[in-house]
């Protein structure tokens, strides 16, 4: 029995399987390029093995010189393969080194094809018998081919790269792989090829080619190394189950539902808690559009454009909407969620998480409606302080009236009455109605109970309005009440009995700060300003006593006062109305009293 066949023909047959177990892997997956480059490897690895099997059982120099020509081209893609092995496995740069060594080889390739009898001998002039295992093999001399020169750079570089891969391993804390991965390559190189390239050029005396021996215990470190990746691999997806029945178990707790879409195979995984919020079936297949349909259908449209936006800005979503389920039952639900793309910046994947928040809405919309409830309590409240002075602004015009109707009667009793002085008594009783209408009127519009309107303000028209009301009962108080509008000042957003109600307030405490005050002009001034590109600010000064350091930081908090009938609501109000509109109050005090300053945002 042949003990060299016997050998090389077992390098061959292990290679060639390994090969065929490792192939389907890339096959199936083609993402996983190391497989690939481990398959291409032992492959040729098996093919050196044939051709080495061929030279050593070589009878002439022209069979040993056509095999020695032959094995360059599975050695080259060894090479080839080992190369592109280590920038996939181990995540190696210096990709420039690699293309020039693979480079430098394709060239050597066409020169073993080209130049002498191969890349390794211008001219074989005889062989030598060698004893190996028992039986004697060929061995090749003959006169050396410079060209295989280029070669041998090649393989310079290609153990630069391997050496910089591992290097690079090492620091990313993949030490093992760095060893036995970029350490074995090497050894390869320098074992096995400097070998052969030593007894080429006569430095060592000639020996039989044994380079797929080496090339065999490159590849089983290669599919050592996969294996641990695989074992590795594995241990992971255990450890993945793990932590997502975990997260199941932690979003069961949540009330969270989560669902995960294949956007490629439009395919949707949603767990029981989603099919739950959604009121689909447990084992009810589930669709992206069987969610939408489910959508509020005014949030319908919303819904859909956060999904297409995610996807085209590779970036997170988020946002409420409302679900009708089909027993007609509304849910409010806030999805967030994230969408995974691919290597080429296309949607593969997206992963959301929904939660119910139908009862934290029934409370935000119970709480604005007592806050709306409290408000129109603060505006009655503040009619009733200024009352006795509305009543009499009323009383006026409803005087003249009573005056103007008993002078029209008298007129009316004469032979030939005065037809234009009676047209005269009417239009000013029509004056005088309109005037106790306009007062009623606006009354009215301030203790009607009605949903907030957000609208377009003109701040002179809603300060003119202010000033309507409160005129008379400054007159009575001997306080001088004056305002300051420019005529360019921009529209603000807001609603104007609101806003009306916090200058109703803030005038009034100006006014009750004034009693007492015998020293100097009693008087509240009302003044409006641009406050940078997107607010306006209103101030509301009085000539008081200012506000007591003592109290300065609590004057806003809810029952707070200084008044001995007050209830302290006023201005715990008015910053509740004001921030509503997303402007900010503040007080301050200045050289005489005290200043309250409100901002409101600019119209768009």
């Amino acid at each position: 029995m042949s003990w060299v066949t016997v050998v090389w023909s077992m390098i061959a047959a292990a290679c060639l399987t390994l090969a065929a177990l490792h192939f389907p892997v890339w096959l199936r997956n083609h993402d996983a390029r190391a497989s690939l480059a481990f398959s291409i490897a032992a492959a040729c690895t098996a093919a050196i093995a044939y051709f080495e099997l061929r030279m050593l059982q070589s009878q002439t120099t022209a069979e040993f010189a056509a095999n020695l020509k032959w094995v360059q081209v599975p050695m080259d893609l060894l090479l080839l393969a080992l190369a592109a092995f280590a920038y996939h496995h181990l995540d190696a740069g210096w990709r420039r080194v690699a293309i020039v060594a693979i480079g430098l080889r394709l060239i050597s390739l066409i020169l073993d094809f080209t130049t002498g009898v191969n890349l390794n001998y211008l001219e074989l002039t005889d062989l030598v018998k060698i004893p190996l295992l028992g039986e004697s093999v060929s061995v090749g001399r003959g006169v050396p081919n410079p060209w295989m020169a280029i070669g041998q750079v090649s393989v310079v570089l290609l153990c630069v790269f391997f050496a910089h891969a591992s290097w690079m391993a090492w620091r990313r804390g993949r030490r093992a792989a760095a060893v036995v991965v970029g350490g074995s390559f090497i050894l390869f190189i320098l074992a096995g090829v400097g070998q052969a390239m030593l007894a080429h050029w006569g430095l060592v005396p000639p020996a039989p080619s044994a380079l797929s021996l080496f090339a065999l215990g490159v590849v089983a470190v290669m599919g050592y190394s996969l294996s641990a990746e695989l074992l590795r691999a594995k241990q992971l997806v255990a450890e993945l189950s793990e932590r997502e029945r975990e997260a199941d178990l932690a979003a069961e707790a949540a009330s969270l539902g989560i669902w995960t879409r294949d956007i490629v195979g439009d395919r949707l995984m949603a767990s029981r808690k989603l099919r739950d919020l959604f009121g689909f079936d447990v084992a009810q297949p589930v669709t992206i559009e069987q969610m939408v349909q489910r959508v509020h259908v005014d949030d319908r449209e919303k819904f859909r454009e956060r999904l297409s936006q995610a996807a085209r800005r590779r970036g997170e979503y988020q946002g409420e909407f409302r679900l009708v389920l089909p027993d007609g039952q509304l849910r409010w639900i806030t999805a967030i969620g994230r969408v995974d793309f691919d290597a080429k910046g296309k949607p593969v994947r997206s992963r959301g998480a929904c939660i119910d928040i139908t009862s934290s809405k029934r409370a935000e919309q119970e709480m604005l409606r007592l806050r709306q409830d409290l408000a129109h309590v603060g505006r009655v409240s503040v009619m009733g302080q200024i009352s006795s002075a509305l009543a009499h602004e009323i009383n006026q015009p409803l005087g003249a009236i009573l005056r103007n109707a008993e002078a029209a009667a008298l007129f009316m009793q004469h032979e030939s009455p005065d037809l234009h002085e009676i047209s005269a008594i009417l239009e000013d009783i029509r004056k005088d109605d309109q005037r106790a209408s306009a007062v009623i009127d606006r009354i009215r519009a301030l203790l009607r109970h009605e949903e907030v309107a957000m609208t377009t303000l003109n701040v002179r028209e809603v300060l003119g309005d202010v000033a309507t009301l409160l005129r008379p009962d400054a007159t009575a108080r001997h306080v001088a009440l004056e305002f300051g509008i420019p005529a360019d000042l921009p529209g603000v957003h807001g609603d104007q009995v609101q806003i009306q109600q916090v200058l109703l307030n803030l005038i009034l405490n100006g006014m009750d700060s004034l009693e007492g005050v015998r020293d100097r002009p009693r008087s509240v001034v009302v003044t409006a300003r641009r406050d940078g590109p997107v607010s306006v600010e209103i101030s509301v000064s009085d000539s008081g006593c200012g506000i007591d350091d003592a109290h300065f930081d609590r004057i806003f908090d809810p029952f707070f006062t200084t008044k001995v009938k007050g209830i302290g609501m006023g201005l715990s109000i008015s910053r509740g109305l004001i921030q509503a509109h997303g402007g900010r109050l503040w007080a301050e005090n200045t050289a005489i009293g005290a200043t309250f300053r409100f901002t409101l945002p600019i119209a768009s």
